[in-house]
């Protein structure tokens, strides 16, 4: 697989996350680890019974355990000190600073063997930063950071370093198959459980709201992880890291699409400076 291809797959996972939060506007009041656990198990079950179709045994789980605490460590703990972020500080305040991850992959990426990291490619993330605290401060009416929240929004931090650290050090286990992430969305699910069973109330899906949930774990909580283990391991991480700021865009066009928001001068800015990154991370970075 050529590394232009492998950046276009991880591309199909920024698309998939931009559905997320419309997704999960369907899920009604369903507390979020037991989504989690849904979702990742339905996303599990997906990449499991795919490779079993191809050929590709229960063998395939035989990896070292540095391969497993990567895995697992980064999906469930990424999820894990998020919402532990949203319920300590602001959603706005705690979104920002998890959001801070695309910023930290191009950041981490010099560390990887082969890549290059230029100015451009940080100045582009930088751009996709400052779109997405106009979108998300217009939101919000504004940030306003107070020290009664320092737990969230150390939490949020550790969210934003957890997912670069997974993402980057994907690269470190390129010859580990994409399959093996089944097994990793699998024992999330578990762990997301047993954090259901510890923090939140019963509350199941109804109704549609079981279609939201399985929609979710087949495409956001489910085939954007391998796509995105796919792009990471031999695609273009600094691009994938700078237009990942697009996600957060293209969801709230989405929500307006589906009457959930409206339209605002901070959507058009945000866009104007995500796109405007990612040509400068593509262009000037190749020039």
């Amino acid at each position: 697989m050529s590394r232009t291809t492998a950046t276009f797959i991880g591309f199909t996972a920024i698309l998939l996350w931009a559905t997320l939060a419309l997704a999960t506007s369907s899920t009604g009041a369903v507390p979020p680890f037991l989504l989690t656990a849904l979702t990742f198990t339905v996303g599990g079950s997906v990449g499991l019974l795919a490779g079993l179709a191809r050929g590709v045994g229960l063998s395939v789980y035989r990896q070292p355990w540095p391969v497993w605490l990567h895995g697992v460590g980064g999906l469930f703990g990424y999820h894990f000190f998020y919402f532990s972020a949203l319920k300590l500080a602001p959603p706005a305040e705690a979104g920002l600073i998890a959001y801070l991850w695309p910023l930290l992959i191009v950041l981490f990426s010099a560390f990887l063997p082969g890549e290059r990291l230029r100015p451009a490619h940080i100045v582009g993330a930088l751009m996709g930063l400052a779109g997405t605290v106009v979108l998300l401060g217009a939101k919000a009416g504004g940030f306003g950071f107070a020290a009664a929240y320092v737990p969230g929004y150390l939490a949020a931090g550790v969210c934003a370093i957890v997912w670069s650290v997974y993402s980057v050090a994907s690269r470190r286990f390129a010859g580990v198959p994409t399959e093996v992430v089944s097994g990793f969305c699998l024992a999330t699910a578990a762990l997301s459980a047993v954090c259901h069973l510890l923090f939140e109330p019963a509350i199941w899906p109804v109704g549609r709201e079981w279609l939201a949930v399985l929609a979710l774990g087949i495409g956001p909580v489910g085939i954007a992880f391998y796509t995105w283990d796919i792009g990471m391991k031999r695609g273009d991480i600094r691009l994938l890291g700078v237009a990942s700021y697009a996600a957060p865009v293209l969801s709230t066009l989405l929500l307006v699409a589906a009457g959930f928001a409206a339209a605002s001068w901070s959507l058009g800015l945000a866009c104007a400076l995500i796109v405007g990154g990612a040509v400068v991370a593509t262009l000037l970075a190749r020039r």
